[in-house]
């Protein structure tokens, strides 16, 4: 067994109703001023609206930064930086899906370390400790909440990159399913399957441990049981219960033993053609699937049972070849486009969507199975239609 460490947030509190103790979170932290960075259309739609109003009742001051894009730049986290010292805040919270909250974790660092966020891309490089950082996430998938990342995109060179570091750890999660009920049928089914995507890839993971191990399972299991029931019924709030869960253990995984090739092939997707980080996650997950199951069939094996039901006396081999099959059949079932061809991708990119997905490095390494660039064009390929 390899040695390990483990950093994570310091709080997290769940159920349903828990937004609306926002307020008494934020005097909990010893201030009554912070900045809300929250998502443009959670705001507009009043899901934050309890919370929103904890803050009232408890007194607390607040300044709302909403300019979000779908895929931000670095500068809307400067943006958001100066707002919260122009005002004063002392904290920060966030709202919304994963862009909302990596914006909140980069804005509570940008207070009180100097410089624009591009000048802190890439891991470690924030030195001193942030402003404390609340996360209210409003969909289950990103995981964003437990992790110590930041993501951003400059779509005048087609960068995506992240902020990563112990700083950017939240202090406090809030995880309350009513916030999701609203969650469009799509946008659920994509983040669900960006939590799976996290689950398994962290399961995989070169780095795994054996507390990345059991949250990655429970999550597995967890998304299994309760997808296709919050996909088909928004307002079944067992399912959306389950949901939540399961995407905070796949980001607890994921913040411990990382992700390999679906995030790396992604994130040209997203830079190249703004295609949003969870559906590009969704349509690549199974074609990388079938790609690393050599490298670890037994742990693809165990990832099938916790997935679905199957029969005890499968090999090793039937039951990891069975969880490739399970991740196309829940993927179809929820809707999630089949190919690449799908989502307007051109083919003459993968070459350059190959390079690119290679120079992102950590989930390179954390591959299972060692990958080149020409592997990754294989796989792209394979992620098209068949002609």
């Amino acid at each position: 067994m390899q040695g390990f460490s483990f950093d994570s947030i310091r709080r997290t509190v769940f159920g349903q109703g828990t937004s609306e103790q926002l307020g008494q979170e934020v005097l909990l932290l010893g201030t009554k001023k912070v900045l809300v960075v929250i998502d443009p259309q959670v705001h507009s739609a009043g899901v934050a609206d309890p919370a929103l109003k904890s803050l009232q009742q408890a007194g607390v001051k607040y300044a709302i930064y909403d300019r979000i894009t779908r895929e931000p730049e670095p500068a809307e986290a400067d943006d958001a930086a100066t707002l919260g010292r122009e005002f004063g805040a002392q904290a920060v919270v966030g709202i919304g899906g994963g862009s909302a909250l990596d914006l909140a974790k980069a804005a509570g660092v940008l207070m009180t370390n100097l410089g624009p966020a591009t000048e802190y891309v890439g891991l470690e490089l924030v030195k001193k400790p942030g402003k404390p950082v609340i996360c209210l996430p409003t969909t289950a998938g990103t995981g964003s909440e437990v992790t110590f990342t930041a993501v951003f995109t400059r779509r005048a060179d087609g960068f995506k990159g992240g902020i990563n570091g112990r700083m950017l750890f939240p202090h406090t999660a809030i995880l309350d399913p009513l916030l999701t009920v609203s969650c469009p049928a799509y946008i659920t089914a994509i983040t669900g399957m960006d939590a799976l995507t996290h689950a398994m890839e962290a399961y995989t993971s070169r780095a795994a441990t054996p507390i990345s191990d059991l949250n990655a399972l429970k999550a597995i299991e967890l998304i299994g049981d309760n997808l296709r029931q919050a996909v088909a019924h928004g307002e079944n709030l067992a399912a959306r219960e389950g949901m939540m869960l399961g995407a905070y253990l796949a980001g607890l995984a994921l913040a411990q033993a990382g992700v390999g090739a679906v995030h790396a092939m992604a994130y040209p997707l997203g830079a190249f053609f703004d295609i949003p980080h969870g559906e590009a996650n969704a349509v690549l997950l199974p074609y990388v699937l079938e790609f690393n199951l050599m490298a670890c069939p037994d742990r693809f094996a165990q990832m099938a049972y916790a997935l679905a039901e199957l029969p005890e006396d499968l090999t090793t081999r039937e039951a990891a070849e069975a969880c490739v099959q399970e991740v196309y059949e829940l993927s179809d079932d929820v809707g999630i486009p089949a190919s690449l061809d799908a989502l307007d991708v051109p083919r003459e990119r993968v070459p350059e969507m190959a390079q690119k997905a290679m120079t992102v490095a950590r989930p390179i390494a954390n591959n299972p199975r060692k990958v080149t660039a020409a592997d990754l064009e294989q796989v792209y390929q394979r992620a098209f239609m068949v002609e």
